[in-house]
């Protein structure tokens, strides 16, 4: 079984910034890739940004592109979000995911592509 967990949300004024962080645990795969997503009050699950097992590849959502920084540690185990110039509208549940990835450069970037995710942090930028 795969845990994820993650850490960083709160409350944090627009114009702030914030640190995501996102522990895999468990029974993981040789190689995964990872995920953040995002979901507001009566909203659907989106895609926030991705990286690929080996830490090469990302993508991010181009809504939210120039304020997103992906990254893993040298470990693989924790996967780091940060999220500069937030603004009110960032207000949600931010989820981690993970898939395995037999392809290290890989990377997705729809929910159904994901096989784990986390609980999920709340993030809440007051205007």
């Amino acid at each position: 079984q795969v845990q994820l967990v993650e850490s960083g949300g709160g409350l944090v004024q627009a114009g702030g910034s914030l640190r995501l962080s996102c522990t895999v645990s468990g029974r993981t795969f040789s190689s995964y890739a990872m995920g953040w997503f995002r979901q507001a009050p009566g909203k659907e699950r989106e895609f926030v940004a991705a990286i690929s097992w080996s830490g090469g590849m990302n993508y991010y959502t181009d809504s939210m592109k120039s304020r997103l920084t992906i990254s893993r540690d040298k470990n693989k185990t924790t996967v780091y979000l940060q999220i500069d110039s937030l603004k009110p509208e960032d207000t949600a549940v931010y989820y981690c995911a993970a898939r395995p990835s037999p392809n290290t450069g890989s990377y997705y970037y729809t929910v159904p592509e994901y096989d784990y995710w986390g609980q999920g942090t709340q993030v809440t930028v007051s205007s």
